[in-house]
Order: C-alpha cells, then structure tokens, then sequence
C-alpha cells in the first residue's frame, strides 16, 4: 500500500503543505473532482443494489444503524472525562467519529482493487447510511430532545447537503438504469476513478497540512485518540461485519467506515447546532490526525484485523 500512487499523491500533498509549498487547486477543480467521486461511488452501488432485493439487506441496514448510534457513544465519554473536554466540544467530536469519511471509503476499495479482493458492491448504502445517526447522537447528548434546536434547518443540511444528495441519487440513478444503461457513461466515472481519487487526495493532503499546526495548541490526547479510537472503531466494525456474513473485502470497508471521521457533513451540522463547539478540535482530529493516519496507515492494518476475525 505504501508504494500505491493515490496514497503517495496525498502524502505529497501532504509534505507540501508542510512546507508551505505555493500549492493549492482550484476551488473549482476541487468541487468537480468531488463531485465525481461522489457520484461514481453512488453509482457502483445502485447498479448492484438494482441486481438484489433491497429486503434482504434490511437486518444488514440495521445493525449498521446501530452501530452508527453505538460509536459515538462510546467516544463521548473517553473525550469528556478522559480527554477533560468540555461536554459541547466532546459531543461534537464524538459525533464526527461516529461519522463517516467518503475520502477513506474510495481509498479503501482502490486498496482492495489493488489486491483483488472483491466486496458487496452495495457498501455505498451503508455510507450514506452512517452519515447520519452520529449527528443526532452528538445534538442529543448536548441539547436532549429541544424545540430551541432549529431541526427544520438543520434537516436541510443534514439531507440536502452535496455529500447525501450525490449519492444518494447515484444510488437512485443506478438503481434505476441498471449497469446496462450507465454503460454509456462509464467513461467518464468509473475509467478515470482512480486518478480522479489522486487529485482530491493531493488537495487532501494540503489541507490536512494546514491542520496540523493546531497539534501544539491541544496535546498529545487529541493525536492519542485520533488514531487509538478509530482502532478500536475498526475492530467492532470488523467483527459485526463477520457477524453479517460479509466477505473480507466488505468487512474492511465496514471496518474503515467505522474507523473513519467526517470532514464534511458533521462539520456543517455541528455549525447550526453546537454553535459553541470548538471546531478546529473536530477539524485536527478528523482531517489532521484521523485521516492521514488512515490513508497512510490504517486500511491495511484493518485488512490485518479482517483477516484475524476470519482466520485468514
């Protein structure tokens, strides 16, 4: 994995922010790499969930919920009492741990492509699914069930934000035109994913660099539970994706979801409804320790958990 191109782009992104390289892309350019990555991912996955009853993935759909309630709660308390964070800050980082990161999930499948390892291809549906129950335990665990919550806005953001809406309606358009009808579009979505994923990883990585200078300012705890807690995060989501019958390669991209940390959708969220959370601790721990860590490091260690779970 250390020799994998799209890993070594964001690793000169990386280095390159370090360095304060005169080196950032487009706005624009960025936007659009995104969106096709979102969109492909989508995609994937309707055109197999369009090949299966959608019923006989419903006891999978909800322990994976569970899980996605389950992770958050757990990392609360590890950063309110362990970490001395205060409860806000605590509930909002927990919440962008038992979130997900699209970024690591395309990684992670490009990893498995590299080893031949297959997957379910409707492991789309589960990102999108664990998107959301991290949100609502992080505004619970602060607010409890209150009207002051303005949830009318924040189920806009939450629902209507780019990341949901892309792939959900990738899953829509491949569920409905089957891989026969997207065939036409292949080209431009699946051909190029790979090199798509090395220019948002390189982009990645720039930003990554400008949030580690806040390491100095918060401690050695937060790099600690950066990397420790999606370790442990990555072995509950091992061993219920053996539980579900997954293959290896579904239990690692289960693993790595569960492992992951959002940059997107729960920051967004956290804004409208933890306006008093610190932000820069969610941001260094999700996009400065989190995600590096996993690009780098992570998804080959939880194929190695994988493999213990299954006796592999």
């Amino acid at each position: 994995m250390s020799l994998d191109p799209v890993v070594l782009f964001f690793v000169l992104g990386l280095a390159a922010g370090l360095m304060r390289a005169e080196m950032r892309l487009p706005p624009a350019i960025y936007e659009f790499l995104s969106v096709i990555l979102l969109l492909a991912i989508g995609l994937k996955g309707g055109i197999e969930l369009s090949k299966q009853s959608f019923g006989d993935l419903l006891p999978d759909i909800a322990a994976v919920i569970t899980m996605g309630f389950a992770l958050p709660l757990l990392a609360f308390p590890i950063l309110r009492y362990i970490g001395r964070f205060k409860k806000v800050d605590a509930a909002s980082v927990a919440a962008h741990y038992g979130s997900v990161s699209v970024g690591t999930y395309a990684v992670a499948t490009t990893y498995l492509a590299a080893q031949h390892i297959s997957f379910e291809a409707y492991m789309p549906l589960f990102l999108v699914i664990l998107e959301v129950p991290a949100i609502l335990v992080g505004i619970v665990l602060v607010r409890g069930i209150s009207k002051e919550t303005h949830w009318r806005r924040l189920s806009h953001e939450v629902f209507l934000g780019k990341s949901i809406v892309l792939l959900l309606g990738g899953l829509f358009i491949g569920w409905a035109a089957g891989e026969d009808g997207i065939a036409p579009i292949a080209g431009l979505f699946f051909d190029p994913f790979k090199g798509i994923l090395a220019l948002f990883l390189l982009e990645m990585g720039l930003i990554a660099a400008s949030q580690v200078g806040s390491l100095r300012r918060y401690g050695l705890f937060l790099l600690g539970f950066g990397v420790l807690f999606p370790i442990l995060s990555a072995c509950i989501g091992s061993g219920l994706g053996y539980i579900l019958g997954l293959s290896v390669g579904g239990t690692v991209l289960l693993a790595t979801l569960a492992a992951s940390a959002s940059y997107i959708a729960v920051p967004a969220a956290m804004r409208i409804a933890l306006p008093k959370a610190n932000p820069t601790l969610s941001l260094t721990g999700s996009l400065g320790i989190t995600f590096p860590f996993n690009i780098i490091f992570g998804i080959p260690l939880y194929h190695k958990i994988t493999q213990y779970f299954y006796g592999v």
